[in-house]
């Protein structure tokens, strides 16, 4: 039985715990962005302020529901098939609470696999001074913007909305969890050209993932042959992961994995909303390097 995220055993506690949360209990603002309560805690936050990275950490960023597990799967993989590894963390996330976290990390085996949902400016300045390399995962808004609804309606763990037409504007203000999808774009555009940053894109990855696969272990410089690299393509498509799920998140794996489609927002957006973003878009990142690689005239027009 594969076992990709070893952390599933403790989330399930984490789960039921989560049913007796009230609603108005379930989320909880620290530094002006909103976490869920179950999974994050202040002294989680101030105890990663002084989290001493590595230069040879492989760091994952992603905004949620942009393809973190997908990506997380994939580094994995590659972990198993270059060192014969397997990561000791009990959560992949930093900013995911869990007893003893920190000094378990502190005597893990390099290289180490971490990844984040946090803002560029929340993740520990360690991760900079060291220049660990970064690999930072987004997907289109509108499809992002779908997927955390769904997430949030399936997800114990999280309030649930009655309506798409309750959680877009609280998408569009950035009242969701982990905060603004935008803030978080703009904050890494500036940084695409330093040697330590990858973008990737969700498009990318359906459209081309042996070619995807390829520039992350280029980028990590993971040694792996072509044969290897065309496995892990076969064995971790989207469809592959979503089938496998059951094996690899338990019941958790129907909320994570759901259609994984480009453009299922057209089901959802009307086109006052669809205007409202390109404009949101337009203001943020029209022009940019990072709205050039996001595609958002292929991907997000009607």
């Amino acid at each position: 039985m594969e076992t990709e995220f070893k952390f599933m055993e403790e989330f399930k506690k984490v789960i039921e715990a989560s049913k007796n949360i009230p609603k108005e209990d379930l989320l909880f603002t620290y530094n002006g962005v909103i976490y869920p309560t179950s999974i994050c805690d202040v002294d989680t936050f101030k105890t990663m302020e002084t989290f001493e990275a590595r230069e040879d950490d492989l760091m994952m960023v992603a905004y949620p529901k942009c393809g973190s597990n997908w990506t997380s799967s994939l580094l994995h993989r590659l972990l198993r098939a270059a060192y014969n590894k397997e990561s000791s963390s009990i959560f992949p996330l930093l900013e995911f609470k869990a007893p003893n976290k920190f000094e378990k990390l502190k005597v893990e085996p390099s290289p180490r696999f971490l990844g984040t949902h946090l803002k560029y400016d929340n993740i520990p300045q360690s991760f900079f001074d060291k220049k660990v390399k970064m690999m930072v995962v987004f997907r289109n808004p509108k499809d992002t913007a779908v997927s955390l609804f769904h997430f949030c309606n399936n997800n114990p763990v999280l309030p649930t909305y009655n309506s798409w037409d309750e959680f877009f504007p609280d998408f569009m203000a950035g009242k969701v969890v982990f905060g603004s999808y935008f803030d978080h774009a703009v904050a890494w555009n500036k940084h695409l050209d330093d040697d330590t940053i990858l973008l990737t894109i969700f498009e990318d990855m359906k459209e081309d993932l042996e070619g995807t696969i390829k520039k992350i272990s280029e980028f990590y410089g993971i040694s792996i042959t072509e044969e290897q690299q065309k496995q892990i393509a076969e064995q971790g498509t989207f469809k592959s992961m979503k089938e496998n799920s059951g094996k690899t998140h338990g019941d958790y794996g129907k909320i994570i994995f759901r259609k994984g489609e480009v453009g299922d927002w057209k089901n959802y957006f009307s086109q006052a909303q669809s205007q409202e973003m390109d404009a949101k878009f337009d203001e943020c990142l029209a022009g940019t390097k990072f709205g050039e690689k996001l595609k958002y005239n292929v991907y997000c027009k009607w």
